[in-house]
């Protein structure tokens, strides 16, 4: 049987965001077949990339516990929303990057976990190539 998958969609196919901006889209997961989905959890987040050790954070979290008596119809897509802080801002540096996103995990029953991700960039912070220096600034 094929693995059902758990698509996450942001509103009006967005990408790119600047701090105090409202973050919304919504999930979609197939829980027709397989497994009872015991929690459902969301994240909005970021995360390095690169050389040294990774840090995470997360901005927002909610989590659905079906045990607890939460109850979500799968049937149709489920909304989430936040408003986005003002740092640390996306960054694509050459040692080390700041990634944004969210996560959602879908926990099942005597199964593995299910997990859809989309990445988003936060602020409007130019690639490195983009900088130059001042001596660089003066030749021109």
């Amino acid at each position: 049987m094929k693995e059902p998958l758990v698509s996450v969609h942001l509103d009006d196919n967005r990408r790119h965001y600047f701090p105090g901006d409202i973050l919304a889209g919504y999930y979609r997961f197939d829980s027709r077949s397989g497994p009872r989905v015991k929690a459902v959890e969301i994240a909005v987040l970021w995360q390095t990339e690169g050389k040294g050790e990774t840090d995470l954070s997360v901005h927002e979290f909610f989590r659905m516990d079906f045990e607890a008596g939460d109850l979500v119809d799968f049937s149709s897509p489920q909304r989430f929303t936040t408003t986005l802080p003002h740092s640390p801002l996306s960054y694509d540096g050459q040692l080390v990057k700041i990634r944004w996103c969210v996560r959602i995990r879908v926990f099942r029953e005597k199964a593995s976990e299910l997990t859809g991700e989309k990445i988003f960039f936060l602020g409007a912070v130019p690639p490195l190539d983009d900088w130059g220096s001042d001596e660089e600034e003066k030749k021109k």
